[in-house]
């Protein structure tokens, strides 16, 4: 008899660590900071009815591109459902530095339009795409610099804490940073930058979205308001029947 008590508390001690493992105690279930989401057609289907009464979810970043050619096939639903349910939204490109930065800006602009956004674009930065550091930064100044002129602001930059530490010191500092550090305590930058965002898990949960899903929230006593995207009158309609944008290149 004790033998077979011992297996099955075994056993259940067993069950009991891997869900442990699988569990993660939530940044919004024990701080007040204003929590969001990033989300990508990765998640597949979303019940953004549901999202919406979530009142700790206050914003989403949506996928929309990624180098020239790849758009996100659930960035329109997306982004239309999250706004009927009452979330700010944001638009981010995922840049390959080695890919032309012409299209890369064109095939953003062409998911990520201005008259759409709730919040500033924001430009994922998590790879050098294999090329020296000399030639990443300067392909990353180039483009930054392009998406500027085009959304006449500057965007949100996103990029992981080791990744900014590497090859980002001292290359962005004019920009607001989300930086994806998967630990219990904040991030600190080693150029001790501030941080506007912090991407805390790429393993939340939440009620209408199957799977995982990466949340942040944002730092200390920055705002929503300082990613607010500015509308402005310089976007022209270039055909009545379309809504592509004139836009300033190199």
């Amino acid at each position: 008899m004790k033998s077979r008590w011992t297996a099955l508390f075994a056993c259940l001690l067993t069950v009991f660590t891997a869900s442990a493992q699988d569990y993660i105690v939530e940044c919004e279930d024990t701080c007040s900071h204003i929590h969001g989401i990033d989300l990508s057609h990765y998640q597949g289907e979303v019940f953004w009815e549901t999202i919406g009464d979530n009142t700790k979810m206050a914003y989403v970043y949506l996928k929309a591109t990624e180098g020239g050619d790849n758009q996100d096939p659930t960035y329109l639903q997306n982004i239309h459902l999250a706004q009927r349910y009452g979330l700010k939204v944001g638009s981010y490109h995922f840049f390959r530095p080695r890919t032309e930065l012409k299209l890369q800006l064109q095939n953003f602009l062409a998911q990520c339009r201005p008259e759409q956004q709730d919040l500033i674009p924001m430009i994922d930065i998590e790879t050098r795409g294999g090329l020296s550091v000399e030639a990443f930064r300067d392909s990353l100044h180039k483009f930054l610099d392009m998406v500027e002129r085009a959304y006449h602001q500057k965007p949100l930059l996103y990029t992981g804490a080791n990744f900014y530490d590497k090859y980002l010191i001292g290359q962005v500092d004019d920009y607001l940073l989300m930086v994806a550090q998967y630990t219990s305590y904040e991030p600190r930058l080693a150029d001790g930058r501030d941080i506007t965002l912090w991407q805390y898990t790429g393993k939340g949960r939440i009620n209408g979205v199957r799977g995982y899903v990466d949340k942040s929230r944002m730092m200390g006593r920055h705002t929503m308001r300082e990613l607010r995207f500015k509308k402005t009158n310089t976007y022209q309609k270039t055909r009545s029947n379309t809504t592509e944008y004139e836009i300033e290149m190199p």
